[in-house]
């Protein structure tokens, strides 16, 4: 289904529900950093959904049986109390994870490498197996996640067996005390003596193995490193299966999935002068039929789509999307709060999906001048960007997602508040908190944490313009820093599943699955 701007109808409004959560936190349990959340990535068919956190580790999970979900309701619920439909929505469970990225050190660079992972994207996958790319700041790898069957001993017998026609070492021979000569063939002579008095021995006496399972394992098939001066950002697989492309603030590369030593840079914004620079380059994201074309975001709110076709460099043949309304009046915050974060590409590859800190926008790829639907976001932070510059919170990187069907999207904000919304719908959309009761959403009012002075920035050019920033505007605060939301509570990962309406969201360390 695509969007059609000349449609009337209102889409019917989706009735969301808390569904299952994962690594729930305790009231007042503080969260490691290495266990936040970073990325979440559902792959095409909506069967796994590979989570990244801080500490550089990848958590896989699977989706149930379908009588797995119904044995497991039937114990949980009481059927004349809920609806048995309920059931029938897709439900997770753990399948594995893994290490994907360590901590480095760039001794040329005296720079430390975090092992958090940035971004995931499931790979196709031809022969039945599972391949996804993960990425730290600076080093993109390949995992294959392969099946296999889990065995367990289940019983042993402890009266050993010897066949005449093999030399087998039997465990009774390295217990303690037997020191008895052994024979050419291996046995025993208290064996060989047993032998001869006895029946001829069975092949019923080995070990009872149990299959307890199937499980995984992942292995690391390719490592693509040494490509990217600056953090990468993003990455994102190609309609063709054989290509992907990785991002950083200034240029965009194009890999081989079969080929980890060479990639080629596509788009290379980086000026003669850096002090020339005026904008970084913030996601990049593949059309998802087109293999030809790429949309790639930058921090001055402009999106460009690109035809790989047209030339080797794609970055002056592009066609710019942005909103010419927003040349009007302009204020200290403006390019800040306009930097967009991430962008999504919607089934149809017809429309484009944004986000920036204030606003979710909806545009039209045969549309440059201006998007197709804006909805608002943090409208209720605006005579607080001074504030929210002051404790970097104005530089929080919030993600969105699309529906299968194209017709809706999500995104996250405050507060772990998950906001939803429909074409052609209400325009203040819905708004549920990411926890076992959505429906009751509480905005807290309190004073952020001022982190700004001690905690560590990224190596990253979209932050250097913090620090020009803040000279003039250092004390320009309003003086009244309550907010009524909790600043400190922030969901900033989303993802939708492919086939259902179901959104995956994290906060701190929790995964939150709702569906409708």
């Amino acid at each position: 289904m695509t969007l059609s701007t000349e449609s009337s109808s209102s889409p019917s409004v989706l009735d969301w529900k808390f569904s299952q959560v994962f690594g729930e936190r305790s009231p007042g349990e503080q969260v490691q950093d290495v266990d936040t959340i970073s990325a979440i990535e559902f792959d095409k068919s909506g069967d796994y959904l590979a989570v990244g956190d801080r500490g550089g580790r990848v958590v896989i999970f699977e989706r149930k049986a379908d009588n797995d979900i119904v044995s497991d309701y039937y114990a949980q619920h009481d059927l004349e109390q809920q609806d048995f439909m309920d059931a029938q929505h897709p439900q997770f469970q753990y399948k594995t994870e893994f290490q994907s990225h360590e901590p480095e050190f760039d001794y040329l660079k005296s720079l430390e490498i975090e092992e958090k992972i940035n971004k995931l994207k499931w790979c196709a996958t031809p022969n039945g197996s599972l391949f996804i790319l993960s990425t730290n700041d600076k080093t993109i790898k390949l995992w294959k996640v392969k099946e296999h069957k889990v065995r367990k001993v289940k019983e042993i017998d402890f009266n050993p067996v010897v066949c005449p026609e093999n030399a087998l070492l039997a465990e009774r021979s390295f217990a303690g005390g037997q020191h008895k000569p052994s024979l050419r063939n291996g046995y025993c002579l208290e064996w060989t003596d047993k032998m001869d008095h006895s029946d001829a021995p069975s092949h019923d006496g080995h070990a009872k193995v149990a299959n307890v399972g199937d499980g995984a394992q992942a292995r690391c098939r390719k490592v693509y490193a040494h490509a990217h001066d600056f953090n990468i950002n993003s990455i994102s697989n190609n309609s063709d299966g054989q290509t992907f492309v990785s991002s950083d603030d200034l240029r965009i590369n194009l890999w081989n999935l079969e080929v980890n030593d060479q990639c080629f840079n596509i788009v290379d914004m980086k000026p003669t002068n850096m002090e020339d620079l005026t904008e970084v380059i913030t996601s990049a994201e593949f059309h998802p039929l087109h293999c030809n074309l790429l949309a790639y975001s930058s921090s001055r709110g402009f999106i460009r789509l690109a035809d790989m076709r047209q030339s080797a460099l794609c970055d002056h043949s592009a066609k710019i999307l942005r909103d010419e309304d927003s040349r009007g009046s302009k204020s200290f915050f403006t390019e800040i709060v306009a930097s967009i974060s991430d962008i999504k590409f919607g089934t149809d590859g017809r429309h484009i999906l944004s986000r920036d800190y204030m606003n979710l926008k909806l545009w039209d790829t045969r549309m440059e001048s201006s998007s197709v639907a804006i909805y608002k976001i943090h409208e209720h932070l605006h005579s607080k960007l001074s504030d929210l510059y002051n404790n970097d919170a104005i530089f929080d990187k919030f993600g969105c997602c699309v529906s299968g069907d194209g017709l809706h999207f999500a995104t996250g904000s405050y507060s772990n508040q998950l906001r939803i919304f429909s074409y052609g719908g209400i325009e203040e959309g819905t708004t549920i908190e990411a926890s076992k009761n959505p429906s009751s959403t509480i905005l807290e009012y309190r004073k952020p944490h001022m982190q700004s002075a001690s905690r560590a920035r990224r190596s990253s050019l979209s932050n250097l313009t913090r620090g020009f920033y803040r000279q003039g505007h250092q004390n320009s605060s309003s003086g009244n820093n309550e907010f009524s939301c909790n600043l400190n509570s922030k969901l900033l990962h989303v993802a939708w599943h492919p086939k259902t309406n179901l959104i995956a969201c994290g906060t701190g360390n929790s995964l939150f699955l709702h569906h409708a």
